[in-house]
């Protein structure tokens, strides 16, 4: 299924600055070449130690721009062409350097010289060290581009490269081009799940022992972050009640923070009415019955006697609701064994419309690692997705829900 236009006929001259985030920048090119964008890129001599030019050229199907003095471009002045062409000129990644050269006017490369001789407004995507960020340089200089009219897009906060963690990483694709949609216009009403309310949990649920200690599944909340990103970008409003996790907040989505399971199905229902429910938290299984109300303290050759109790179904509970049961309710599976035949035999327990199971064996590498595989099961059977980013399974979820819409709308 084709992604609307929500960009056809924009001109956006994207600037790749240097820094590994430059490694995004190829999906975030065919992300908005798929919604009709011409692109055209320059390159810094930074950026090209992490990417091409000649894959910039491929992906956006247009010349990729690195030098200053490149005789023939000079002699029809090209930078000043390049400042002109523009709707919106995108810095991404846009380094500590390099916006320290914007903020003092600087021109000394062809990037700089452009920004300089532009009238299109300039959007930037920081990408850096969270101490370099965090640095009063770095500060003043974001201050003085945002007085000076550039819009800034994040940065996230996250692990980093460096093994650092904090805010300094660049913006997911998709919320680079949520903002750029913003910028003309604010969110296209050709969004396909514009007027849709979706439901997604993430992240684990913590089930206290005692005030210090509790029980947890194995869940960094990428995936559900990532799909409640997905689906925000897709046009729908997005509450995603999440346990604790080290992720920060997506862009334009309504987050419930929650700590246990019945705290997570209590928001859930008070979330209702809803189009679509997505469970994608790691819900834990049991919890203790009687939570101890000081820390528990060990006795030499003594063991703690704990009593278990169920937690909650939420997937089950939200699936078989007499009223307010949203239209489409979609699990997953996380199995490390007999992946599609356990998830197949779960759909049909939970009573809900999709499941989505994933291997979360050890070597898989799936709970806290980037990448996912999954395999989708509905009632006409099991599609396995290609592996790819978590990011990447949210947006192909993204698409089969529209996808879903679409065709009742045709019945």
């Amino acid at each position: 299924m084709s992604v609307k236009q929500t960009l056809t006929g924009r001109k956006i001259t994207l600037i790749v600055g240097g820094g590994i985030a430059a490694v995004k920048v190829p999906d975030l090119i065919r992300r908005m070449r798929e919604r009709g964008a011409d692109i055209v890129c320059v390159l810094t001599a930074s950026g090209a130690e992490f990417v091409t030019p000649l894959a910039l050229s491929a992906l956006s199907e247009n010349k990729v721009y690195t030098d200053l003095f490149d005789l023939t471009d000079e002699a029809e002045m090209g930078h000043i062409q390049l400042s002109r062409r523009a709707d919106l000129i995108v810095v991404a990644p846009a380094t500590a350097n390099l916006m320290a050269r914007m903020a003092a006017g600087m021109a000394d490369d062809l990037a700089t010289t452009l920004l300089l001789a532009t009238d299109a407004p300039v959007m930037v995507a920081p990408a850096m060290n969270v101490r370099m960020f965090e640095h009063p340089a770095t500060q003043r200089n974001l201050q003085q581009l945002q007085a000076d009219g550039v819009k800034i897009v994040g940065p996230d906060e996250g692990a980093m490269a460096c093994g650092e963690f904090g805010p300094g990483r660049m913006t997911e694709p998709l919320d680079i081009i949520a903002a750029i949609e913003d910028h003309f216009g604010g969110e296209p009403a050709g969004h396909p799940l514009s007027g849709r309310h979706v439901l997604v949990t993430s992240g684990p649920t913590h089930e206290p022992i005692d005030p210090v200690r509790y029980i947890a599944n194995r869940s960094s909340g990428k995936q559900g972050h990532a799909i409640a990103a997905a689906l925000a970008g897709a046009g729908a409003r997005v509450t995603l009640v999440s346990g604790p996790v080290n992720l920060p907040d997506p862009q334009n989505v309504d987050v419930k923070p929650v700590e246990s399971a019945r705290d997570m199905l209590a928001e859930c229902r008070a979330a209702l009415p809803a189009d679509v429910v997505i469970c994608a938290a790691a819900v834990a299984d049991w919890r203790v019955a009687q939570q101890a109300d000081e820390k528990l303290k060990k006795a030499s050759g003594e063991l703690p006697t704990l009593s278990f109790a169920e937690n909650p179904d939420i997937l089950a509970t939200l699936s078989t609701l007499d009223s307010d049961r949203p239209e489409l309710v979609i699990g997953f599976a996380a199995e490390t064994e007999k992946v599609v035949e356990f998830a197949t035999a779960k759909r049909a327990r939970k009573g809900c419309d999709w499941i989505l199971a994933n291997d979360v064996s050890p070597a898989s590498g799936t709970f806290g690692g980037d990448d996912n595989t999954v395999t989708q099961i509905t009632v006409d059977g099991a599609t396995t997705w290609p592996r790819g980013s978590k990011a990447e399974v949210a947006d192909r979820l993204a698409r089969e829900i529209v996808s879903y819409f679409d065709g009742r709308a045709a019945e």
